[in-house]
């Protein structure tokens, strides 16, 4: 039997890992991530690929199965087999770098099926949360379109309508931008620095370095499957005081 999901007390971190470490096979990936993001905080996380940053995004949402380490969700231990996964699966927002709406649902359908189920919602609270949150990515018109008659910017405006339908606590982004054209990436990111504005929980693995620096509170360097840096933007983007992080940058910026 699961164990119950707790509510949070004030103070405890959004997201807190600890000595986490993920292989596939022989390939460590993670070697001993320590991390947390503190409740309202925006972290982005930056690295060239191949550095564990989409892995350990996806072990907080136990997409991937953590090798070893402890993972806690608002002071759950998500790593606990006893834990009621879906419980907290439901206060976590997630947003893919392909957009993973289904075809053959028009948006409001795509945002309404998990209310329904998860939520067990009504037809109209739900459609009627759908609408507000279509609006809020200025979307509201597009409502009775399928995804195949959607920019790829707005497919991936839709995915966090549909994320934010479900009322998370916190919000994770793995390189949302990633899959979209540079004319569309604009307003992917202004929906993202609006939520920030709003006090959202923020997990973001970008290589946009742009909104790391305006819309992060902290940015996390990784390499190689550790943290290697991490601190305020000016200080780690502006100043950066390890030489892989110097080196990464210079690629990029």
């Amino acid at each position: 039997m699961s164990t119950p999901v707790p509510t949070p007390s004030a103070g405890t971190p959004a997201i807190e890992v600890r000595n986490l470490h993920k292989s596939f096979g022989d390939n460590e990936v993670l070697k001993g991530i320590d991390f947390h993001v503190n409740q309202g905080e925006v972290v982005c996380v930056i690295g060239p690929s191949g550095s564990g940053k989409s892995t350990l995004l996806r072990c907080v949402n136990r997409l991937e199965e953590p090798t070893t380490g402890t993972i806690r969700v608002e002071g759950t231990d998500i790593t606990d087999p006893e834990t009621d996964l879906d419980a907290v699966r439901t206060r976590i927002g997630m947003v893919f770098q392909q957009f993973n709406l289904f075809p053959h649902l028009n948006v409001l359908q795509n945002l309404t099926l998990a209310q329904r189920r998860a939520k067990k919602r009504g037809k109209a609270e739900a459609e009627a949360t759908a609408m507000k949150n279509l609006a809020k990515v200025g979307l509201a018109d597009r409502a009775k379109a399928f995804p195949a008659q959607l920019s790829g910017g707005q497919q991936q405006r839709v995915a966090i309508a549909r994320a934010l339908s479900m009322d998370p606590d916190m919000m994770l982004f793995d390189e949302p931008t990633s899959a979209l054209d540079p004319e569309l990436v604009g307003d992917v990111l202004e929906v993202m620095r609006q939520l920030a504005q709003e006090g959202m929980t923020m997990m973001v693995v970008t290589h946009e370095m742009g909104f790391a620096r305006e819309v992060g509170d902290r940015v996390v360097f990784m390499d190689g499957g550790v943290v290697v840096e991490q601190g305020a933007p000016e200080t780690v983007l502006g100043n950066p005081q390890h030489e892989r992080t110097r080196s990464f940058l210079s690629k990029v910026l």
